[in-house]
């Protein structure tokens, strides 16, 4: 529930930049509150995993001690919005975010931003691989899940560079699901047993994976990643840090520990969990929690006293 409140704060802090075109300014508040709200968390937390560096947006710094300092060692990996863009143009899926491992779990990328990921539910294990091509993986998917392959939909980020991956995954037969920002929820989803979508494909945010993984540890889900450096000077930072770029990272890869938390609230509506709304004088909010250890999903809806935010 510690961890819920810093989550919570973070999106309504939020709220009053929705669609207001600076995605920097509604970074910023939800940076401030959640690192506020951390500092008051019975643990010795290490930020290991911060947002903002790639884009000099506001930020949790990697190597930020957060909590009291009391309690179990963590690593922690934040995203006070995963989904700037969304809010700053008031759009749906935009979510306040924190991942807690036991520490020195959590892989370290090196400054390698991006990773080509593939995410399903628990029916993945042993059957996909993000070595074939996408085809033959939605086809063994929609096997094992004994569904058409008609009725399978995969969500993919909007990118240009997914406009080949689009169309393999059509050509295949099944749908897509586009994704403007944010697919940390959509991996998420592709796990859940009761969510429209069944896979989650392509290249998005190392950060954003390994909070995936971390979610992915309560649900039972399976996640595979590469890293995908963008330049040479990324590239050599890379293998200068030991990484084999050629790698196959599985979830444990990813995060070695079972002891894992992960909580999101919701600041715009989406399919994990609804925005912050304005009832009279409550602000209302939704928020997730998976815990990998138990394997369980608790959903939190929270009345706030909105003059306590004034």
């Amino acid at each position: 529930m510690e961890l819920v409140r810093a989550t919570e704060a973070a999106a309504i802090r939020a709220v009053p930049f929705i669609g207001r075109g600076d995605k920097n300014a509604a970074d910023g508040a939800a940076v401030d509150a959640m690192r506020k709200f951390l500092g008051t968390v019975g643990f010795d937390g290490l930020v290991v995993i911060g947002e903002g560096e790639k884009d000099d947006a506001p930020m949790l710094f990697n190597g930020e001690h957060v909590g009291t300092g009391h309690g179990p060692a963590c690593d922690i990996a934040v995203d006070p919005i995963d989904g700037t863009s969304l809010t700053a143009a008031g759009r749906q899926n935009a979510l306040s975010m924190i991942a807690v491992a036991d520490r020195g779990s959590m892989y370290d990328p090196s400054a390698v931003f991006y990773m080509d990921k593939i995410v399903t539910g628990p029916e993945g294990h042993g059957v996909v691989d993000l070595r074939q091509p996408i085809g033959e993986n939605i086809r063994a998917l929609a096997k094992a899940m004994k569904k058409d392959i008609a009725d399978i939909v995969v969500a993919v980020l909007d990118r240009p560079r997914h406009a080949e991956l689009i169309d393999e995954i059509r050509a295949a037969g099944a749908g897509t699901r586009l994704l403007l920002d944010g697919d940390v929820a959509g991996g998420i989803n592709a796990a859940r047993y009761d969510a429209r979508i069944d896979m989650c494909v392509g290249r998005g945010g190392t950060p954003e994976g390994i909070i995936t993984a971390c979610a992915l540890k309560g649900l039972g889900g399976f996640i595979q990643a590469k890293l995908a450096p963008r330049d040479d000077d990324e590239r050599q930072k890379a293998i200068d840090a030991g990484h084999d770029l050629d790698r196959i990272l599985e979830i444990d890869d990813l995060v070695t520990s079972d002891n894992t938390y992960f909580v999101a609230t919701g600041v715009t509506d989406g399919q994990l969990v609804g925005g912050v709304r304005k009832k009279g004088p409550i602000i209302r909010t939704e928020s997730i929690v998976l815990r990998g250890r138990s394997g369980t999903i608790r959903r939190v809806v929270a009345d706030h006293l909105a003059e306590k935010w004034l």
